[in-house]
Parts: C-alpha cells; sequence; structure tokens
C-alpha cells in the first residue's frame, strides 16, 4: 500500500495514544508522511512530527497546522481522532461537563477542519476522516452526553462531505464499538469488579471481544486512500457485527 500514500502528508489529531497512535502508525507504514497534534505530543525519534495541540483553543490548532505545512510541505490528509469520554443519563452531567465534553469532541473537529482547509483545498488527494462512534447509531445506556457529542460528529461529517465534495475533499467518518482502549482501561479498573465489567463489554458485540486500534487504524487507512475515490460522507462501522447484527444467543 506504500504506493498510495507515498508523497502524502497526514496530521492526526489525538495521535500520541490509543486508536490514535494506530492511525499514526499505520499512515506511517503505509508511506504517508505523520504528524501528531495532541496535547502530550512528546518528543519522537521515528521521524512522525509531534506538535503540541490544543483542539479547545482555536489559535493553538491554527498555529498547529501552520507548523505542519512549514514543516512537512502541505496537508493532504486530515484524521480528526481527538477526543474524549463521558459516563452517565442525560442528568448525570452539569452544563459545563456537557460544554467541555462538546467542545473537545465537536467543535474541536470544527477547528482541525477550518484550519486545514486552505491547505487541503490545494491536494489533488484530499480527505478527512473523523472518528465517531457505535453510539451515533446504537442507544446505550450511561452514554448520554458522549453519544449527544457522536451523533454530531456523524451528522456533521455528512454534512462537510456535502460542503466540500466540489472542491475535491473527501470527507467520512469511522464508528469503533467498544476497543480496547486507555480510556476502556480506566472504566475497567473503577469499575466494583473489573473482569465481570470486561466480560459485559465483550457479550455486547456480536464477535465476542472488544475492537483493536488496529482494525480502527486499518479503517481510516481506506478512507484516507487517493484510492477510495468514490467514497465519501459514509461512517463505517468497525464493531464486530454492533450496528446491524442480531445474533441469537450462544449455548
Amino acid at each position: 500500500m506504500a504506493a498510495e500514500f507515498d508523497g502524502l502528508v497526514a496530521a492526526v489529531t489525538g495521535g500520541a495514544s490509543g486508536i490514535g497512535a494506530a492511525i499514526v502508525r499505520a499512515l506511517a507504514e503505509a508511506g504517508a508522511t505523520v504528524a501528531v497534534l495532541d496535547l502530550d505530543a512528546g518528543e519522537r525519534d521515528d521521524g512522525v512530527l509531534a506538535v503540541r495541540t490544543d483542539v479547545t483553543d482555536d489559535e493553538s490548532v491554527r498555529a498547529a497546522v501552520d507548523t505542519v505545512v512549514t514543516r512537512l510541505g502541505g496537508l493532504d490528509i486530515l484524521v480528526n481522532n481527538a477526543g474524549i469520554g463521558a459516563q452517565g443519563t442525560v442528568a448525570d452531567n452539569d452544563d459545563a461537563e456537557w460544554l467541555r465534553v462538546l467542545d473537545v469532541n465537536v467543535l474541536g473537529m470544527v477547528r482541525t477542519t477550518r484550519a486545514a482547509l486552505p491547505h487541503l483545498r490545494r491536494s489533488p488527494a484530499a480527505a478527512v476522516v473523523n472518528t465517531g462512534s457505535i453510539v451515533a447509531t446504537a442507544g446505550l445506556p450511561q452514554r448520554a452526553l458522549y453519544t449527544a457529542s457522536k451523533g454530531a460528529v456523524l451528522a456533521l461529517t455528512r454534512a462537510m462531505a456535502a460542503d466540500h465534495l466540489p472542491e475535491g475533499i473527501r470527507v467520512n467518518c469511522v464508528n469503533p464499538g467498544t476497543a480496547d482502549t486507555p480510556w476502556i482501561d480506566r472504566l475497567l479498573a473503577a469499575a466494583p469488579d473489573p473482569e465481570a465489567e470486561r466480560a459485559a463489554l465483550e457479550a455486547r458485540q456480536p464477535h465476542g471481544r472488544l475492537v483493536t486500534a488496529d482494525e480502527v487504524a486499518r479503517t481510516v487507512l481506506y478512507l484516507a486512500s487517493p484510492l477510495s475515490r468514490s467514497t465519501t460522507g459514509v461512517g463505517i462501522a468497525v464493531d464486530g457485527g454492533m450496528q446491524d447484527l442480531r445474533l441469537r444467543p450462544r449455548g
């Protein structure tokens, strides 16, 4: 696949850990020149450009995109992956928490895409991939705020795809099921019975296990590829069948 991404520059928000780190690794292995935009970007010695970025701060985002373009020579692919989780019913989080999560998960994508658009318009292979979630299409308990944010991401993806297709920019979304990430690790650690909670999460997905970060990354690779020119405005579920399958109980 290296030929697909040869000469292309990709920026991944939230690329320092979890799904974001897997996306960075997959893009780099496929031949892209990659930049990580993250609050905890750190220092890297693997050829990936690390840029400290706060997606809730428009000035920080614009400076980060400018750094990528200046250092790497342009921008062809933007992966809007930065996000935070939230638990509870609609009544369990106050206004401040609602605003905090929406600021990161929705407005963060708005800011980075807005800053990237002038550069994407100049690319012959421009693509934006947003990280959504299965919660955008399936109602799960205790996820009201997170669901609202990811439902907005899916709707925003379609609107952006319609707006920017005439400019040659494709916009798509990947919707992971429950993935084996540091956030899930923290949720499990806080549970009264972590092993039972993990088993319940695994059983909720028809294929019987958590989704891996690498599986999500491979789907992002497809959506970002210049060979996928006829794929735009879609949300692809990587969820072991959770969105659409209704299997009979095992046993």
